[in-house]
């Protein structure tokens, strides 16, 4: 039997990083606990300091499919590359032109909430193209 499972990113800022990858993946953040209006209102009511407030963030698919992304505050920031990251689909079924199109648009649209490009790899025949990019803290992901 399938086990369900989260991605954990490390990282120095939970919130800004949250609402980069809602955005980036249609994901909302993980609302409060039931009887609270905010997450502020919950982790007051809990005791946690307000400098701790920020320690840690989730987001969820919507429709419940995808799995759930969690954030939380490291001290040491990122040093090497990667070794495991989202290949978010923003071209699935396309193709030459049109593939490389849609990758362009959804790169801009990331770059505005704050990605940065690294490069693009063209389609040569074996692979069919991606664009590989960097979130707000310079963790490498592709649109493919």
């Amino acid at each position: 039997m399938a086990k369900e499972f989260q991605v954990t990113y490390d990282c120095a800022d939970p919130g800004v990083l949250a609402a980069f990858w809602a955005q980036a993946l249609g994901y909302h953040i993980a609302p409060p606990p039931e009887g609270f209006p905010d997450w502020t209102a919950a982790l007051t009511a809990w005791g946690v300091p307000p400098e701790r407030h920020n320690d840690r963030s989730a987001i969820t698919d919507p429709d419940g499919k995808g799995p759930r992304v969690f954030f939380q505050k490291v001290p040491e920031g990122k040093t090497v590359k990667n070794r495991l990251h989202l290949d978010v689909r923003a071209a699935p079924g396309l193709k030459g032109d049109e593939r490389m199109a849609a990758l362009e648009e959804e790169a801009t649209r990331l770059e505005r909430l704050g990605a940065k490009r690294l490069y693009r790899l063209e389609p040569d025949g074996v692979d069919e193209g991606i664009i590989v990019m960097a979130d707000p803290e310079g963790n490498e992901f592709c649109l493919d």
